[in-house]
């Protein structure tokens, strides 16, 4: 299911059969290195976690991320979208691509895309992004979307922090839900 559409780009819904895609992007050296390891190695954990993931949350809260295509090729590029973990208060915006696709413009364009339906279909008054302090790419990314530093934080008691940013609904847009089809 096609959620958004840019001039050129679609975000879609990710399904079971994205396996083969999401086990190559989990298992990028960028990914581990910025993200973290999954232990994706196979794909059948591979569907598994996207079963448990993002299709999980499309049906638990409406939103999640979803699969990045190029809209003239068909070809995966990365993924987008909204992540609500439970020890933050705020929904966190992701993103991750393709080194094939860095340097074109396709992460701001998606994360532009998910950020206005946050405000206008979700109904979000704040969205925060989690960014390892060494990923300089993803904060200058940041930095473009309007993003600003707001805290260091641990995701676990043991783990490295992580940089929050955060940004609040702009003020030219109405406060409120718009209601959408499959809203729960």
């Amino acid at each position: 299911m096609i959620v958004l559409e840019t001039d050129r780009l679609l975000l879609r819904h990710f399904e079971p059969e994205d396996a083969e895609f999401i086990l190559r992007l989990l298992n990028e050296p960028s990914f581990l290195q910025n993200i973290g390891d999954r232990g994706v190695r196979t794909l059948e954990q591979a569907s598994r976690y996207l079963l448990e993931g993002p299709i999980r949350d499309y049906e638990r809260r409406g939103y999640g991320v979803y699969r990045v295509v190029l809209k003239e090729s068909q070809q995966p590029a990365g993924l987008c979208g909204l992540i609500k973990r439970d020890q933050f208060e705020d929904v966190d915006i992701g993103y991750a691509f393709l080194p094939e696709f860095w340097s074109q413009g396709f992460a701001f364009e998606a994360a532009a895309a998910v950020l206005d339906f946050a405000w206008r279909s979700v109904g979000l008054d704040k969205v925060i992004a989690l960014v390892s302090p060494g990923n300089a790419d993803s904060i200058k990314l940041l930095g473009k979307l309007g993003f600003s530093f707001s805290r260091s934080a641990r995701m676990k008691p043991d783990a490295s922090e992580v940089s929050v940013y955060e940004l609040l609904r702009p003020a030219s847009l109405s406060s409120g839900r718009t209601a959408r089809p499959g809203d729960r």
